[in-house]
């Protein structure tokens, strides 16, 4: 009786641990994905900085990340600080959090472009980080440390989480750029006339796309980008007058005839939910080219599991 007992224990202690592992798997997935989205999204910005003031790419998006925990905290979503920058004499909008101590006040911005610009000035000009301009812009390791011994947090561990940050993501690739996505940048660094965020442009494919929001249209997210609404439509194979799904893809420039040279010898294989059009929005190729890698007509229906060449 007594072995049964502890053999169904044993049993049941094996399944929660499966669980809790399945489950802490899932949670570093979503993070992992989390980091590498603000990376693309961020990483020209850096660059651009790094070749203006001297700070390492690596450094700044390691700050980024982790003070902003990827874009997610409530100073990057409402305040646009992707840097935990407080006011310290500023004369802008203002965000105040608790801190070190309870409602500190910090520095807001119109644009996440402005954050990596002021980081970058709250860093160079003065005497505090002065000793870090003295080091090789490859020299992550010395930046970070010195960062930290400058005071510019106070968590101990501060210095070497920016290390295992860069080193997880290898943005120390980025300190060695010598040239940036003036796309990209220009984008970030321009606010719309109407006030509101610009949409954050990736690019994939050797071209560039973004994410559709609520109440989006052509004609809306034409006016943003400087592109014809009814180019921009058919860059998509769309009709121009479509009311556009929030989180759909929205290529910028016409769409390739095959998907990047990785996928040579790896198909696609249909989910739940998926299209041909959604396919190749995804890999950003145009419609007729992935029937035709397929040796499919416009009428055949896919069914989950096929698998569909996408080069």
């Amino acid at each position: 009786m007594i072995t049964l007992f502890y053999r169904r224990l044993r049993r049941i202690l094996l399944v929660c641990t499966l669980l809790i592992c399945a489950d802490i798997n899932l949670y570093s997935q979503a993070v992992n994905q989390r980091y590498q989205a603000y990376i693309e999204q961020y990483r020209d910005i850096a660059i651009e900085q790094m070749l203006r003031w001297h700070i390492p790419a690596s450094i700044t998006l390691a700050q980024g990340l982790l003070e902003s925990a990827a874009g997610q905290s409530t100073l990057a979503t409402i305040g646009n600080n992707h840097f935990g920058i407080k006011c310290h004499g500023w004369q802008g909008r203002t965000i105040h959090r608790d801190d070190d101590a309870p409602n500190e006040c910090f520095r807001a911005y119109d644009t996440a472009y402005e954050s990596f610009e002021d980081h970058s000035r709250f860093l160079a000009p003065g005497q505090r980080y002065r000793s870090l301009f003295q080091l090789r812009i490859t020299d992550y390791e010395g930046w970070a440390r010195g960062l930290k011994a400058a005071g510019y947090a106070t968590s101990p561990s501060y210095a070497q989480s920016l290390i295992d940050i860069i080193r997880r993501y290898d943005l120390s690739q980025y300190d060695r750029a010598r040239s940036y996505d003036h796309f990209v940048v220009d984008h970030a660094r321009d606010a719309n006339a109407d006030g509101q965020p610009q949409h954050a442009i990736f690019k994939y494919n050797k071209n560039y796309y973004l994410y559709a929001r609520r109440g989006d249209t052509f004609r809306t997210l034409a006016r943003e980008v400087g592109v014809s609404y009814r180019r921009l439509a058919r860059y998509n194979e769309r009709n121009k007058n479509d009311q556009l799904e929030e989180g759909e893809v929205i290529w910028l420039e016409k769409k390739r005839t095959k998907a990047p040279k990785e996928f040579k010898n790896h198909p696609h294989r249909v989910q739940a939910g998926e299209s041909m059009y959604t396919i190749a929005q995804k890999y950003g190729i145009r419609l007729k080219s992935l029937y035709k890698l397929n040796g499919l007509s416009p009428d055949y229906r896919i069914q989950v599991g096929d698998l569909l060449r996408v080069r």
